[in-house]
C-alpha cells in the first residue's frame, strides 16, 4: 500500500495566488561618466575675498597705512614728551613701503572703477595733503616741528581707523580687511581713466604747482628777511649798505653759490678797492668732508656759473670763515651724507642711508653750526677789521644777512642805502628779455 508522503508547507510560502516573490532593492551598478565638467572660472559675488588679488592690496594698502600711522604717532608721542628716537627708522622704513603702495593704488583707480573712491581716495591723499599743509607751517612756526608732526599723525591714525570701519562694518579686524563685496563694477572703463587723467593734468597738478609757488616766495621772503626775493624775472639780491655816525659803512651782500655771470662781475666791480673784503668759506684742513662740497651739477642744470669761477672782488681779501673741526660730529656726518647724495644721485642705497640717518638733536646742531656759530665769527672779524678800514664788504650767503644785519645795527649801524640785483633769471624770462632787447635794436636807426 503505498500513500504520497506529505510534505510540510514551508512557513514563509506566499499562497499560490500571490504572484512571484519580490525581490529586495539594490543599487543600480555604477556607470562611468567621466570627470566632471569645469566650473566657469568668474568669482561670484560670495567667493571668497581671498580670490581677488585687487582686495588683497587693498588690503595691505590699508594694513601698512595703519601700521604707519600707528608707528608714527608712537614715535612723535616718544619724541615730543622723552626726547627718544628709538622708532625712527622703522618708521621711515614703513613710510616708505606704505607711500609706494598707495600711489600704486592711486595709479589702480584711474584704471579701474572697481575700487571705492569714497573709501581709497582719502587713504591715497592723505600723504600728500599733509605734506601741502606743513609747509607753510613749517615756514611760520618751524619751532613747533615736533606738535605738527605729532597732529599729522593723530589725523593719520583717524583717518585709516575710520575707512577701516568703513570696509568692514565694525572694527573687527578680519583679513583680507578689504572685503570682496566692497568692490563692483567693470575691471577697466575708458571713461574712467579719461576723467582720472583729466582732473590730475588739469586741475591737481596746476593747483599744487600755484600752491607751492606761492610757499617757495613765502619761505624766500621770510627767512632771509627780504634779503632774497622770488620776481617774475628770476631770483633777486639786495645788497643793503649801513652807515655809522663816524662814517664807517658796512655793505652786507647776499651770494648765492650759483649765479649768472654778469650779476658776479657787477658785484665785483662795483667794490671800492680800499674796501677790506670778509670772504665767506669753510676751510677743510684736516680734510673731514669725504665728499668735496661743489655745485657744478646745479649750476649746469640751471645754465648758470659757480660762484669761485665768475666772483674776482677788487679789494683786500680776508677770509673770514671757520674750520670744519668746528662742526660737531653729526653736523660733519651730515654734511658728507648729503655730498654723497649730491655726487652719486638719489638711488637705493644712498635713499636708505638717508632713511636711517636721524642723529638726535641734528637739526639743531646742523643750525648752530651752519649759520650760528659762523656768524658769530665773522661778527668777531667785522668788530675786529673795522678798526683798520672805514669800509668792509660782506659776500656772504643769504642766510647769514638776516642775523649780521640785526647785530651790526646793535653796534651803532643804521640802513642807508639798498640796491637790488638778479642773481638767477628764469631762462623763460631771460629770452623774453633778450628777445625785447632785440626787437628795441632793431627798430634804432642805422
Amino acid at each position: 500500500m503505498s500513500s504520497d508522503p506529505k510534505i510540510p508547507p514551508f512557513q514563509n510560502n506566499p499562497p499560490a495566488d500571490s504572484g512571484p516573490p519580490l525581490i529586495p532593492a539594490s543599487e543600480p551598478p555604477p556607470v562611468d561618466v567621466g570627470p566632471p565638467p569645469l566650473l566657469p572660472l568668474t568669482p561670484s559675488r560670495n567667493s571668497s575675498p581671498a580670490r581677488d588679488p585687487l582686495a588683497l592690496l587693498l588690503s595691505l594698502g590699508l594694513g601698512l597705512f595703519l601700521a604707519d600711522a600707528m608707528v608714527s604717532l608712537v614715535d612723535d608721542t616718544l619724541i615730543l614728551l622723552f626726547d627718544v628716537h628709538i622708532l625712527t627708522v622703522l618708521r621711515g622704513t614703513l613710510s616708505l613701503c606704505a607711500v609706494l603702495l598707495v600711489l600704486v593704488i592711486y595709479c589702480l583707480m584711474g584704471l579701474t572703477p572697481r575700487i571705492p573712491k569714497r573709501l581709497f581716495l582719502p587713504l591715497t591723499l592723505f600723504s600728500p595733503a599733509a605734506l601741502l599743509v606743513a609747509v607753510p607751517c613749517v615756514i611760520y612756526f618751524y619751532s613747533r616741528i615736533h606738535q605738527l608732526a605729532w597732529g599729522l599723525s593723530v589725523c593719520q591714525v583717524i583717518v585709516g581707523l575710520s575707512i577701516l570701519y568703513l570696509v568692514q562694518g565694525g572694527f573687527k579686524f578680519r583679513w583680507p580687511l578689504m572685503p570682496e563685496s566692497q568692490l563692483a563694477g567693470r575691471g577697466f572703463s575708458g571713461r574712467n581713466l579719461a576723467v582720472f587723467l583729466l582732473v590730475n593734468v588739469v586741475v591737481l597738478l596746476p593747483a599744487v604747482m600755484i600752491y607751492l609757488g606761492i610757499c617757495a616766495v613765502m619761505a624766500v621772503d621770510h627767512f632771509s628777511e627780504g634779503f632774497l626775493a622770488l620776481r617774475p624775472v628770476g631770483l633777486t639780491v639786495q645788497v643793503r649798505k649801513y652807515v655809522r655816525n663816524d662814517g664807517k659803512t658796512i655793505q652786507l651782500v647776499p651770494m648765492s653759490h650759483v649765479g649768472e655771470p654778469d650779476f658776479y662781475q657787477t658785484l665785483a666791480q662795483s667794490f671800492p678797492t680800499n674796501a677790506i673784503i670778509l670772504m665767506e668759506g669753510v676751510s677743510d684742513n684736516r680734510n673731514l668732508i669725504t665728499n668735496k662740497i661743489n655745485y657744478q651739477r646745479m649750476a649746469t642744470a640751471l645754465g648758470v656759473a659757480e660762484q669761485h669761477e665768475e666772483f674776482r672782488p677788487r679789494g683786500e681779501l680776508v677770509r673770514a670763515d671757520v674750520d670744519v673741526e668746528a662742526f660737531t660730529p653729526n653736523t660733519i656726518a651730515g654734511l658728507n651724507l648729503a655730498m654723497l647724495i649730491h655726487s652719486e644721485g638719489l638711488n637705493a642705497g644712498t635713499a636708505l642711508q638717508l632713511m636711517q640717518f636721524s642723529p638726535p638733536h641734528f637739526e639743531e646742531q646742523l643750525f648752530d653750526d651752519l649759520l650760528r656759530k659762523r656768524n658769530r665769527h665773522l661778527l668777531e672779524e667785522i668788530q675786529a677789521r673795522l678798526a683798520a678800514s672805514d669800509h668792509l664788504i660782506v659776500p656772504w650767503g643769504a642766510a647769514h644777512m638776516p642775523e649780521i644785519a640785526r647785530e651790526i645795527q646793535k653796534a651803532g649801524f643804521r640802513l642807508d642805502e639798498t640796491q637790488e640785483y638778479v642773481a638767477i633769471r628764469f631762462r623763460s624770462a631771460d629770452k623774453k628779455i633778450k628777445r625785447a632787447a632785440a626787437g628795441a635794436d632793431s627798430g634804432k636807426p642805422k
